[in-house]
Order: structure tokens, then C-alpha cells, then sequence
């Protein structure tokens, strides 16, 4: 796929020609979600960003992940760099050990890295029960490596030293087959009022590669996940409260890119999201508030990519950060985890 500055990328095109009319009547007519907002959040539902970055190491912007609270469960979306960091900062010992359930967009090693730190380290502060993973086709397979790579560790804490819970050691992996970029939703989790769906999304070829959605108590947040403009998505995000979708800025990345063929560097933004494609989607979506994460390259700000944004979208726009929190509710109310600022 051209990733040339001036080139017009097939799928943007999809979403701005003849297909918006049938997505537009997809989400009018068939969408059970494009009613009205109205029914405020009985429990909880927030999101905090802990990392929005990328495969390049920084130390303002760790790995990509994101904790969901709905109610009574904490979800972890994704598992980067750091995410045992982000958590222990965000809420201490009791975020460690309380994740109930771990959802992988894919499998790059910028998303899955932190995952046996996750889980080791959440069982050594007090799980004791197996930790759940939801994620592509690989994800069983991986899980079985790492308790392989682990096993001297685990066998020792368990029978020797700590004499930690058995179960907690466990990593339960689940490998989810939902199809092609385009294609509709897999329920992943209902339970406690909260409902989370998979979905397929284009992240380039032969990459399996997932967005979620996350219904709780009438409203809702969606997670791009890593990919390039997928006309799948614009039907599950129509009307969220919050989108969270990744960006890559083009001319950032030509600049700074760790990686020397030229080539190779518009592959990578082929296979993300730029501003003004982000833009086109957050204006057919119209969430209630649209958030940037995943951020390519680490060193992008607001400047490099809200005016780009702005040439398509004048909604409500946040580009995230580390420990962003995010409350859903009648109102959506942004702060910093760990800080009593918000905003």
C-alpha cells in the first residue's frame, strides 16, 4: 500500500466515498447502540491509559496498555512495556493483583511484553487465581512458552520460598477466531452488567489483529487497537462515549524513525492511522470524546497532531498520555491517576 505524504490510502477512500452512505444506514438501522445517551453509570467505568506509546523505548510514553474499570472488574487491554509500573503508580498493590482479565489486540512484542511481568508479578502480590487471556491466534501458544520460560521461578515460589497459591500461577490463555477486518463482533465477556466485544480490524497483512468495545451500564468505550482506517470499526464505535484510536504522524515518523530503509518506514505508516484519517473517523463516529494513544513516533504532541485532526473533526479531541484517567458518566471527566487534578 503507497504510504506516500500525498497519496490517498484505499481504505480512507472506502470510508469517504460510496460506502459511508451504507455504513450510515448500517449504524441508523441496525446498530442497537445509536439510541439516545441517557441512562447514567450506576457503578464506576473509567479508563486509565498506562502506557500510549510504542515499540521505542521512552520514559514519558511506556508500552501501549490500558486498564478498564467497570464496576467490580478491571480489565487490562493490552500488556506493554512498564504496564506493572503504570499499575502499581495508578492504584498500588490492589491494581497488581486485581486484574481479572488480560485482552490482546495482537501480538507484537510492544503489546505483549509486559504480560509475564503481569502476571508474575500481580500472583507474587496476592492473586490467587489463574490469570485470563483473550487475545489472536498465537495467544495459547505463547502462554504455554512463557510458563515454560518461567518454570524454575514459579516451581520455586510456589513450593520453596513464598509458598505462593498454585492457581495464581496459572495463566489461562484463550485464542479467539473472529474473521477478517470488516467483519462483525465476537462477545468476549458478559457479566456484572459489563459486555466486551472483539473485533476484527487491518493492521496489514497476514497479522490477526483486534479492536474491543466495552458496554457498561449505557455507555460505552471503544479501543481501535493498532491499525489503518477499517470500515469494521466505524460500525462499532458509531456513537461511543469514547474512542480511543491510535495515530501515527507521517512526518514525525519520516524524521525520527529508528529504521533506515525508506521502504520500511512507509510500511509502518501503512499500517497505522494518520491525523486526517483518525479525523475522517472521528467524524463519522461521533464519539463524545475522542482520545489518541499508541502514539507513533513517541515524540509527537498535540501540535504535531490535532490541527491535522481539526481539518476533518471539531468534536471533542484529548491527545493521551500516561496515566490519563478517564471517567465515563453523564459527564466525561479527564484527570491524572494518582494526582486529584482533573480536567
Amino acid at each position: 500500500m503507497p504510504g506516500g505524504q500525498g497519496a490517498v490510502r484505499p481504505a480512507i477512500r472506502r470510508l469517504t466515498t460510496a460506502s459511508t452512505a451504507v455504513l450510515s444506514a448500517l449504524l441508523l438501522f441496525s446498530a442497537p447502540w445509536a439510541a439516545p445517551r441517557t441512562t447514567p453509570s450506576k457503578g464506576i467505568f473509567r479508563i486509565t491509559l498506562l502506557g500510549t506509546g510504542n515499540p521505542r523505548p521512552a520514559t514519558n510514553r511506556f508500552g501501549p496498555s490500558s486498564l478498564i474499570e467497570a464496576g467490580p472488574h478491571r480489565v487490562l487491554l493490552d500488556a506493554g512495556r512498564g504496564a506493572t509500573i503504570r499499575l502499581l503508580q495508578a492504584g498500588g498493590r490492589e491494581l497488581l493483583s486485581g486484574i481479572d482479565l488480560v485482552l490482546l489486540t495482537h501480538l507484537h512484542s510492544d503489546h505483549t511484553v509486559g504480560l509475564p511481568d503481569v502476571w508474575l508479578t500481580g500472583w507474587e502480590f496476592g492473586r490467587d487465581r489463574p490469570l485470563l487471556v483473550y487475545g489472536p491466534e498465537g495467544t495459547e501458544s505463547m502462554a504455554r512458552h512463557l510458563e515454560r520460560a518461567y518454570e524454575v521461578d514459579v516451581t520455586n515460589r510456589r513450593e520453596e520460598g513464598e509458598r505462593l497459591p498454585a492457581a495464581g500461577a496459572e495463566l489461562a490463555a484463550t485464542d479467539m477466531t473472529i474473521g477478517q477486518a470488516g467483519g462483525g463482533a465476537h462477545v468476549v465477556f458478559d457479566r456484572d452488567g459489563l459486555r466486551i466485544l472483539a473485533f476484527p480490524v487491518d493492521h496489514g497483512p497476514n497479522l490477526a489483529a483486534f479492536g474491543y468495545r466495552f458496554e457498561y451500564e449505557g455507555r460505552t468505550a471503544v479501543f481501535s487497537g493498532d491499525c489503518r482506517p477499517t470500515p469494521g470499526l466505524i460500525v462499532q464505535a458509531h456513537r461511543a462515549d469514547v474512542l480511543v484510536h491510535e495515530v501515527v504522524s507521517p512526518a514525525l515518523e519520516r524524521r525520527q524513525a529508528l529504521v533506515a530503509d525508506p521502504a520500511a518506514i512507509e510500511g509502518i505508516i501503512a499500517r497505522h492511522t494518520t491525523p486526517q484519517e483518525a479525523g475522517r473517523i472521528f467524524a463519522l463516529t461521533r464519539p463524545r470524546l475522542a482520545v489518541y494513544s499508541h502514539i507513533v513516533p513517541s515524540g509527537a504532541t498535540a501540535a504535531d497532531l490535532v490541527p491535522l485532526t481539526r481539518r476533518e473533526y471539531r468534536g471533542r479531541l484529548a491527545v493521551g498520555y500516561d496515566l490519563m484517567s478517564i471517567t465515563i458518566d453523564e459527564q466525561i471527566v479527564l484527570g491524572t491517576r494518582g494526582s486529584k487534578g482533573t480536567r
